[in-house]
């Protein structure tokens, strides 16, 4: 099923001033004033662009000038937009999301697109990826607004409204047919016209005449509404990781305690977990480098560095030892900035044969998850296999608790060379099926057709004597089937041949 994620960052040109984290940390430590915040605003061509809380409260306005800002906060924050920091911070967000899925595209307005139909089920489902995917947007330091559409161009316009989730294409229709026509950039020049024709929404604008639409608006409107519809695709440039990983955060005042830092070190840290996994990376040593003032009083960065005995690209494991480092390191100046460097590496360790990967591939370890499963399962529920000397197929092989103790001889017990280069079924069946008899031939939903030589098994001569001839079968389908005939000895109609179905090939 192809599903997006549209991500919506509605205040980025104010939190790339003031992050969520860094507001935090400050509330923490204690304003440097030991007032409260006094307010944040971001201006545009000279007027308010956006605001934080405490200058809303204040009486401040989208759209008000400098002066007057300043005549109602004369102490607020003023800064002027910076798209570069802008394009930074969305470049830290994708690279994050790199861990979720490697198809992430940057869009319009502070959009983020996410192809996540493929990572549903390694994620729990898309509730549960949602809530780690804003759990990573807070750690970040941005408010977001997430939707999911079975389109790309339905997320993004959802993600603009702060829509919800439309799963699928019929609760998408239902959901855009009510958004604003102004959604669409396109349509945005030509808003007086709409207004004049009393064309307000997305249902209405599919309902006009659409050549004259393209004549007056150009082709690009209908382009994006068909694709928000499904109706025609869109191509995206992926976000691509760069060759190394080295992030750098800076810091909006001075702090002056390393264990305030831990926030911005989880920013960075989640930007190297979204590259480690787009590169297939593990990364065994990091260094953290915290920057100083610089002038004529400058000091060089301090560096905190940590070494795993284990490769890794989780986040959580990380953040446990920054945190453990950062509360023991006595800060000789305060710090202005941030950097993380991923310095040695190596490939994710690929899945193994063993139903134990490594790490955890030793003894003690996998005593530790038996322990474990059986207390969460019970004991009955995890069994282990237990190979018998025996030619009947069902015998052979038997499940056992796997506290039960098994010994050595019983565990080397082997069949003959000759029975074990015999073929044998993929998946043998619990208990045998009978199967019909139709123009002499056994059938199982179409007639079987004999594809080997019999295979005469007698055992069990002490109890439940068996006289088997086991055939391969193919059927119409071209599926293989491993049945046998059993032979029994006597006369009259209970002597005759019986067919069963015992095994499947893969």
């Amino acid at each position: 099923m192809r599903l997006w994620i549209g991500l919506y960052l509605p205040q980025l040109p104010l939190e790339v001033f003031s992050p969520r984290w860094f507001s935090e940390a400050e509330s923490e430590a204690g304003d440097a004033a030991g007032g409260p915040d006094p307010g944040s605003v971001i201006l545009e061509q000279e007027r308010v662009m956006a605001l934080s809380p405490a200058a809303r409260a204040a009486g401040v306005q989208i759209g008000m000038r400098r002066g007057g800002v300043l005549m109602l906060m004369p102490e607020a924050r003023i800064e002027l937009r910076s798209h570069a920091r802008e394009a930074e911070a969305m470049d830290a967000v994708a690279m994050t999301m790199l861990q979720y899925t490697p198809q992430v595209a940057l869009a319009e307005e502070a959009t983020l697109l996410l192809d996540i139909g493929a990572s549903l089920r390694l994620f729990g489902g898309i509730r549960r990826l949602c809530e780690r995917v804003r759990a990573n947007l807070a750690a970040l330091g941005f408010t977001a607004c997430i939707a999911c559409a079975p389109t790309a161009r339905g997320a993004w316009l959802l993600a603009r409204r702060n829509a919800g989730r439309a799963l699928t294409m019929d609760s998408l229709v239902r959901r855009l047919d009510r958004l604003p026509v102004g959604l669409l950039p396109p349509a945005r020049p030509f808003a007086t016209w709409f207004e004049g024709i009393g064309c307000r929404r997305l249902d209405e604008l599919r309902r006009l005449p659409r050549p004259g639409l393209q004549r007056r608006c150009g082709r690009a409107l209908l382009d994006m509404l068909d694709a928000a519809y499904g109706l025609n695709a869109e191509m995206f440039h992926w976000v691509a990781p760069p060759e190394r990983f080295h992030a750098r955060l800076e810091l909006f005042d001075r702090l002056e305690q390393a264990d305030l830092l831990l926030a911005g070190a989880h920013r960075l840290v989640l930007q190297m977990t979204g590259w480690l996994c787009a590169r297939q990376l593990a990364v065994e040593r990091i260094r953290l480098s915290l920057d100083h003032e610089r002038g004529r009083m400058a000091r060089p960065p301090t560096l905190v560095e940590v070494a795993l005995a284990e490769p890794t690209w989780r986040d959580e494991h990380l953040l446990r030892l920054l945190r453990e480092r950062l509360a023991k390191l006595e800060l000789e100046a305060p710090v202005i900035g941030i950097g993380l460097e991923a310095q040695q590496l190596q490939a994710m360790a690929p899945p193994t044969d063993s139903l134990f990967p490594d790490p955890g591939g030793t003894e003690e370890d996998r005593m530790r998850m038996i322990e474990l499963l059986v207390a969460r399962l019970g004991a009955d529920n995890v069994l282990q296999a237990l190979p018998v000397a025996d030619y009947r197929p069902e015998v052979a092989n038997a499940w056992v608790p796997v506290e039960q103790k098994v010994s050595a001889a019983a565990r080397a017990a082997q069949m003959p060379p000759d029975v074990r280069s015999l073929p044998r079924p993929s998946w043998l069946l619990a208990k045998p099926i009978a199967l019909l008899m139709r123009d002499h031939r056994p059938f199982y939903g179409s007639p079987l057709r004999v594809a080997s030589n019999p295979e005469r098994i007698e055992a069990g001569w002490w109890s439940q004597t068996q006289t088997r001839d086991y055939f391969i079968a193919e059927g119409q389908d071209n599926a293989l089937y491993w049945i046998y005939r059993e032979r029994i000895n006597g006369t009259g109609e209970d002597a005759a041949p019986r067919w069963f179905l015992h095994g499947l090939f893969g």
